[in-house]
């Protein structure tokens, strides 16, 4: 334990003397918040996004003229409870039951209220109207688990890959090597440190935001820490696999973009893989940050319990537990 210690608070006072490193983890999720808030403020969209039960042949077949409809994003549902909690949030325009003739809208959206009258003017008014009514999603309560998410990634693989790999190439890796210290002690201490650091630096700038945009919350904060620490633990985990035998800084860095790159683009932190090619999303399932983002905003934006985000904290926790063991197997002090 005291050799854990000893490792621990060396790696946290060399991050915490890093003074450009630590403005810009706290700056950087700041400037974006704001930023995306107030770009993405209103509410103009170039598409109406409309879900369909039974998918777009069943739509075709049964209501021709609204498939035919141009400027029209039609999302295929299987589950009609899913789908109305989104039209509930915003996040679907309306829900089209072509084959029972049904359509739910929020009456409190204008692109709802238009989209009803773009039903009643192609297909006419045979079908039945279903209510569902709830509080609007913004961009900013949407986005939110992106840009945390996002934080926490190149925090968690850049701050843990670069640091180990330089440790290896100016030869400390060596001297510990002659040291009572064992690998898996050396990494689960900059596991722990690089998670301590990231939770808190996460916590202040959600706090921070929170009291000038005044996020949705409708799920419990200790879930959502919960599900941020597994991700940020297996994050940190890949980012200590990558560094395992690396003794190149270019080469790490090569490596860490190959990885964050596909992660950032493909988790849905940006926009929404619905309508997507199915092997799009299910190449999505295999980066963690997608499950992180995926429980965060059904926690945050559907109260979701943890019994219901449980499989993704079973997925980060079998990512992490996995891939840090794998690390430590191959992991070379030379």
């Amino acid at each position: 334990m005291k050799k854990f210690l000893a490792v621990l608070h060396a790696r946290n006072m060399e991050f915490l003397r890093d003074r450009s490193a630590l403005v810009w983890n706290l700056a950087m999720p700041f400037m974006l918040v704001f930023g995306l808030a107030f770009t993405f403020s209103g509410n103009n969209k170039e598409l109406f996004k409309v879900g369909v039960l039974g998918g777009e042949a069943t739509l075709q077949q049964c209501a021709p003229q609204l498939h035919d409809t141009l400027h029209l994003q039609f999302v295929p549902y299987d589950d009609a409870e899913t789908a109305i909690n989104k039209v509930k949030h915003h996040q679907l325009d309306m829900l089209v039951d072509p084959a029972a003739k049904k359509y739910w809208i929020n009456a409190s959206s204008p692109n709802g209220y238009m989209m009803e009258r773009i039903l009643w003017g192609t297909e006419g008014r045979d079908y039945a109207r279903q209510a569902a009514d709830g509080r609007e999603i913004r961009y900013v309560d949407w986005f939110l688990p992106g840009i945390l998410g996002m934080n926490m990634m190149f925090s968690c693989l850049f701050g843990v890959g670069y640091v180990i790999t330089r440790y290896r190439k100016n030869g400390f890796l060596k001297r510990l090597k002659a040291t009572p210290l064992n690998a898996f002690s050396f990494l689960f201490a900059q596991l722990v440190s690089r998670l301590l650091l990231i939770m808190l630096i996460t916590v202040i700038v959600y706090a921070g935001s929170n009291l000038f945009v005044d996020f949705n919350m409708q799920g419990s904060y200790w879930t959502l820490l919960l599900v941020a620490s597994l991700g940020a633990m297996c994050m940190i985990a890949i980012g200590l696999l990558i560094a395992a035998r690396t003794a190149s800084e270019e080469f790490a860095g090569g490596i860490l973009n190959m990885v964050t790159w596909p992660m950032m683009l493909l988790s849905g932190a940006w926009f929404s893989l619905e309508g997507t090619h199915e092997w799009v999303r299910q190449l999505a399932q295999l980066f963690p940050l997608t499950h992180v983002i995926d429980a965060s905003r059904a926690i945050m934006n559907e109260g979701a319990t943890l019994a219901q985000v449980m499989p993704q904290v079973a997925i980060l926790a079998g990512m992490g537990v996995v891939t840090l063991a794998i690390g430590a197997a191959i992991f070379k002090w030379e």
